[in-house]
């Protein structure tokens, strides 16, 4: 995780969307443990109960689940689920600007595509699912 923290997001929001990533990313995988509330707020210098909010927020997903004196680990299809839920927001708030842009600057969408595979092919693309 990256210690640096944003002014513009509540820190419990920032470390849950980072342990996002890292399951998005297969940092984290189905069963994983994450690294405990105590540790992450002796790392990084934070107060514990913000950490447990972060990690509760996740908790509320679905997307962790807690085990009594073992900690939390990372649940079953946590990634598929991540998946689909951005996804769907990509689509709802990213894409219709994209769109936007793409028709506002006339590009071609042949074009797009075509580079967009070249550079995955030269090994900048991003990561499979």
């Amino acid at each position: 995780m990256d210690p640096k923290w944003n002014d513009d997001l509540p820190i419990y929001r920032q470390l849950r969307d980072r342990v996002v990533e890292m399951i998005l990313e297969r940092v984290l995988v189905d069963g994983d443990a994450l690294p405990s509330v105590r540790n992450v707020a002796a790392e990084y210098r934070l107060n514990p109960l913000t950490v447990l909010k972060g990690y509760q927020e996740l908790v509320d997903e679905g997307l962790v689940e807690k085990k009594r004196g073992r900690g939390m680990f990372v649940t079953s299809g946590a990634r598929l689920q991540l998946l689909k839920d951005e996804r769907q927001r990509f689509l709802e708030m990213e894409w219709p600007k994209i769109s936007a842009a793409i028709n506002r600057l006339g590009l071609d969408t042949a074009d797009l595509l075509k580079q967009a595979n070249d550079q995955e092919a030269a090994g900048q693309g991003g990561k499979d699912d």
